[in-house]
Formats: structure tokens, C-alpha cells, sequence
């Protein structure tokens, strides 16, 4: 046993390169892990700051001085900022109560429905039944309401440090994004000077995350613009609530879009019945869904994430488990990323073949 174990080791990590790129990757998740909610606005800034940088080197293509494209594309993210915190933030709030409040009516009218089931099916379930999931989903709601109370009277610590991140982020992003050569230089002089196997890594990784993540946050814009405009047009309830969960569903490929149908068609269905309207939603809603599966990711995704979903939905469980809404964010480039340490990484049985560069 001690033999094998012996051989695998020598065959992956007989290259002192492929020894640093794992301590590493262990060094980064043990910092993750042990000190991420303290160093949350320091990641979320330099996540951020990554994801404007292919702007600033956009403007600068056009002998736009850096100083002055990195100001340009900093005001237009405090624009959007404020927007979100100042307009979007409080009516989807509002909305989200007023359903929550609507929503024990809504049951009132499932409950209704659904007795139809027993006349017609005895053998298949009875009111018994149907009662008993109607209390419980009851119960639930109620537990949720609370919850929603207890978070809008949270506590003034917590208020503090919410405005403490609001404050630091927009901060740490500016110098982030004016000073990025100068932090990547002093970052390069810490690793040791031979590092081939990190650039390549490095090299295959930048612009597919960066295009991944662009194109996401841009997904989520023209889906969730475009959801609310065709809701609004069709007179449906809680048209800003359903725009913006429709918009955050496209961060979870597959799961995201299966979720996220129950809602819009349960409020389809208690605003307008079994009727034209409620057709004409649920199609006009599949089609937006259509639409962005077959057209918008084709066109903002320049490179094809070549993951099977099986992969895909792993990794969202795993990263989103660790980091919650970020993980599951960068949870199919964070898989990517291990794919491609997986494809480069040393194999002492290819160096004799002489498969490695």
C-alpha cells in the first residue's frame, strides 16, 4: 500500500513547480476558509476591480490616459452602485413584503384548487392529505414572514458594518484599479522565479473567467431588463420581484431556470386563472428563457465552457455551500479553473513520453 501511495506522489509531484501551484491552492483556500468573512471586503474588491480592469484596458486601446480610464469606469460602477442601494434594492424589498403578505391567499386559492383532485381521484390522495401539506406550507410562511421582520430590524451593529463595506469596497476597488501593475509586480517578486507551470495556468484562466464573469453580470442585466418590461406589459403582479429573481437564476445554469418557473406561474395563475392571459405569460416567459439560452450566451460568451453538467451542478453545491452567493457566482469558473490545473499539471509519465512542453 505504502508502494502505490509512494509511486502516485512520484508520478503528480515529482515537479517542484507542481509542489508550489498545490501549497498554494491550499494556501488560498485555507485563507478562505479561516479568515473570508473577515476579509470579505478585500476579495469582493478585488473581484470586483478584475472584473472593471478589461474595461479600463478597453479605453486605454484608445490612447485614453490610464489614470483617466480608470476614473471613467469607476464613476459609471458608483452610478450603478447607487442606483441598485437607491432604486432597485428598496422596490424589490417592498415587493418581496407585499407578497410574502399575499401570499396566504394565494395558498387559500391553491388549497381550492386542489380539492378538485380527491372528487376526481379518490385512490390517488384525499383532503386529509392535501390539508396537511396546506397547513405546514401555512406554517412555513409564517416562519418566513417573521424572519423578514427580524431581518428589517436588524440590529445597529450589523447596520454599521453594512455601511462600513458600503463605504471600504468603492475605496479598495479605486486603488485596486489605478494601482493594479504596481500590486501585481510586488505580488510576482513573493513567488519564486521559475513559475511556468503557474503562468500557464494563469495564461489559460484570465481570459475565460474574465469573459465568463462579464458576460454573467451582463446576462443578468439584459434578462432581468428585458423580463421586467414584458411582465410590466402584461399587467403581472410583482413584476419588479420576478424580473430580478428571473435575472439572478441565470447563476445557476439548469437548476436556476427549473426554480424560478414555479414562481412566475403560481402568480400567473392566482392573478388571472386558467385563462389567455395566463397562457400568453408562461409562453412569453419560456420564450425570454429561449431566447437567452440559444442567443444572448452564444453572443456574450465568446469562450464555451466545456463542462458536462454534471460537473456544472457540483460545482455549484460545493462552492455555494463554501461561500454562498459568490460561490455560486464563480462556481463554473472556479471548475474551470480546476479542469485546467488538472489538464497541466506534471505527469512524470508524460515527461518520459515527452508530451510536456
Amino acid at each position: 500500500m505504502l508502494k502505490i501511495f509512494q509511486n502516485w506522489f512520484e508520478r503528480y509531484f515529482s515537479d517542484e513547480e507542481a509542489l508550489l501551484l498545490f501549497f498554494l491552492l491550499i494556501a488560498g483556500l485555507t485563507v478562505v476558509l479561516l479568515l473570508g468573512s473577515i476579509l470579505a471586503p478585500l476579495f469582493a474588491s478585488i473581484i470586483l476591480a478584475y472584473l472593471m480592469m478589461g474595461l479600463v484596458q478597453w479605453l486605454k486601446r484608445f490612447s485614453v490616459p490610464h489614470l483617466l480610464s480608470v476614473w471613467g469606469i469607476y464613476l459609471v460602477f458608483i452610478g450603478i452602485l447607487g442606483l441598485f442601494i437607491l432604486l432597485l434594492l428598496p422596490m424589490v424589498w417592498q415587493q418581496m413584503t407585499r407578497f410574502l403578505v399575499d401570499l396566504p391567499d394565494m395558498l387559500t386559492k391553491l388549497q381550492h384548487m386542489l380539492m378538485v383532485i380527491p372528487q376526481r381521484y379518490p385512490n390517488l390522495i384525499n383532503p386529509e392529505q392535501i390539508d396537511f401539506i396546506m397547513n405546514t406550507a401555512m406554517v412555513e410562511i409564517g416562519n418566513s414572514g417573521q424572519w423578514l421582520v427580524t431581518l428589517s430590524l436588524a440590529s445597529i451593529g450589523q447596520s454599521i458594518t453594512l455601511l462600513f463595506y458600503l463605504i471600504l469596497v468603492p475605496i479598495l476597488v479605486f486603488f485596486f484599479l489605478k494601482d493594479n501593475q504596481l500590486l501585481l509586480s510586488w505580488f510576482s517578486q513573493l513567488l519564486p522565479s521559475k513559475r511556468r507551470l503557474l503562468s500557464n495556468v494563469w495564461l489559460e484562466m484570465d481570459q475565460q473567467i474574465a469573459n465568463y464573469a462579464r458576460g454573467k453580470v451582463l446576462e443578468i442585466f439584459i434578462v432581468s431588463i428585458t423580463t421586467y418590461i414584458v411582465f410590466l406589459w402584461l399587467n403581472l403582479n410583482y413584476a419588479e420581484l420576478l424580473a430580478f429573481l428571473v435575472g439572478l437564476s441565470v447563476l445557476v445554469p439548469y437548476v436556476g431556470a427549473v426554480l424560478i418557473t414555479i414562481p412566475v406561474a403560481l402568480v400567473g395563475l392566482f392573478q388571472f386563472g386558467w385563462s389567455t392571459e395566463y397562457a400568453t405569460v408562461i409562453i412569453a416567459y419560456f420564450i425570454i428563457q429561449g431566447l437567452d439560452g440559444n442567443v444572448l450566451v452564444p453572443m456574450l460568451f465568446s469562450e464555451a465552457v466545456n463542462l458536462h453538467p454534471v460537473a456544472i451542478i457540483a460545482a455549484i453545491l460545493l462552492f455555494g455551500g463554501i461561500w454562498g452567493i459568490w460561490g455560486v457566482f464563480f462556481a463554473i469558473p472556479l471548475a474551470t479553473l480546476i479542469k485546467a490545473v488538472m489538464n497541466i499539471w506534471p505527469n512524470k509519465q508524460d515527461v518520459y513520453h515527452g508530451n510536456l512542453p
